[in-house]
């Protein structure tokens, strides 16, 4: 998938990540010769009828997209045709499969018997390993090639050239419900804007945040948004393991609320402003007005108080990702840590608690490979769009084979889908 011309000798890419809480609208241009990208305006709006990854109410999250496109527009000085989306949620589910051809066979495009790996072949392994047993309402959204095996030779990256008579490929595929993301990108082309592809939430802000050292020597990448916590686990260059998780950095705004009796608009602010994810880095001696009506009286709580339960409904979190991380099955260890992107990132001192009880290096992630204006979106925040606009020029060299496109994915989806409607 190719960066989009606008006729003024830029190419542009664009990247949209709908969210429960925001919406941001990036667009840059790509900078020739260099895996970059110049950050050239970006537009974040509050979310309105979506959560959990669906859409609850379509005219608000078309009025809330159109404002995002409109501030990014104006920002880059540029009119946006096309783009590409984060997709998550509780329909996205994922695997671990393989599949193997033999080699010993007569090519139209080789020698008789010839058992020198083409691209070809690796083109029939991936097309063998997508070939499971799905639901009428569902499709493969990834295909992520984690290695190849040549007989008996393993942890093989690229095979091509190489000889042999069996060539055997592991893959993790992400699948998702096709009508979720026919809904989601029905709403941004009813404002005039092509969609050029869908991108899982972590990989997107993987291909952000992460290095390559990282996703070789072992790294989980977790996105913590409003209502959802989005996991990669990396090892070998690939990614091993992946998931939703259906609960996010909303949920100590509810629990705030619920606790101090005000609203999630004040739970909210008080978080930001107050909480601390490690209680014991609070302290017991600040206390801060509770917001009041005319005719109650004036309350006030402590940060330590506060942060107490914001620590409970982090671990919780936490432990979630634990759980996920062991589903994937590494046998070693994973040398860099956890990187933690997504509003929920932001939490004060969220790094000293995810360390504490993972006993792993933790670092907060920020996008990365952005010239221009990039301290605009210096933020973990911010990752899966900044992930998003730079898609087109590193997926190929983080997670996207290039044997099956996001491209040639969404060709494929788009189909069935209109045949089945």
């Amino acid at each position: 998938m190719s960066p989009i011309s606008n006729g003024q000798d830029r190419q542009l890419t664009v990247g949209i990540d709908i969210g429960s809480a925001n919406i941001t609208c990036a667009v840059g241009s790509v900078i020739p010769d260099s895996n970059r990208v110049k950050l050239l305006g970006i537009g974040l709006t509050p979310s309105r009828g979506f959560r959990k990854g669906s859409i609850i109410h379509r005219n608000q999250l078309i009025e809330q997209l159109e404002k995002a496109l409109l501030e990014a527009e104006t920002m880059a000085n540029t009119k946006v045709n096309n783009a590409i989306l984060s997709v998550t949620g509780d329909h996205i589910r994922c695997l671990n499969t393989q599949a193997a051809v033999a080699l010993n066979r007569n090519r139209t495009n080789g020698f008789p018997g010839d058992r020198t790996i083409i691209e070809t072949d690796i083109d029939q392994v991936l097309n063998l390993a997508q070939a499971i047993s799905l639901p009428p309402d569902r499709d493969i959204l990834h295909t992520l090639p984690q290695e190849y095996l040549v007989d008996t030779l393993q942890e093989i990256s690229n095979p091509v050239g190489l000889t042999g008579r069996r060539l055997e490929g592991r893959v993790h595929l992400v699948t998702a419900a096709a009508s979720a993301m026919k809904n989601l990108v029905e709403c941004v082309e009813e404002l005039g804007i092509k969609v050029d592809g869908l991108v899982f939430q972590p990989l997107a802000s993987a291909t952000a945040t992460l290095k390559d050292d990282e996703m070789q020597l072992g790294v989980t990448l977790v996105e913590i948004g409003a209502s959802t916590t989005n996991i990669a686990v990396y090892h070998g260059g690939a990614v091993r393991h992946s998931a939703v998780l259906p609960i996010g950095a909303a949920s100590l705004t509810n629990d705030i609320a619920v606790m101090l009796q005000i609203s999630i608009e004040e739970a909210e602010n008080i978080k930001i402003k107050y909480a601390s994810a490690k209680a014991s880095l609070s302290s017991p001696k600040l206390e801060f007005d509770l917001p009041a009506e005319n005719s109650e009286l004036s309350r006030s709580i402590s940060e330590h108080e506060l942060s107490r339960y914001v620590e409970a409904r982090m671990q919780e979190i936490f432990q979630l990702v634990i759980n996920e991380i062991s589903r994937a099955d590494i046998k070693e260890s994973l040398t860099y840590g956890m990187v933690l992107t997504g509003g929920g990132a932001q939490l004060r001192n969220i790094s000293v608690l995810a360390g504490d009880l993972l006993d792993m290096r933790i670092r907060i992630g920020t996008p990365n490979y952005i010239d221009g204006t990039a301290d605009v979106a210096d933020l973990p925040i911010h990752a899966t769009a900044m992930g998003l606009m730079l898609w087109p020029i590193r997926a190929d060299d983080y997670t996207q084979s290039s044997h099956i496109s996001i491209k040639t994915f969404f060709q494929k989806l788009i189909q069935p889908i209109k045949d089945f409607f």
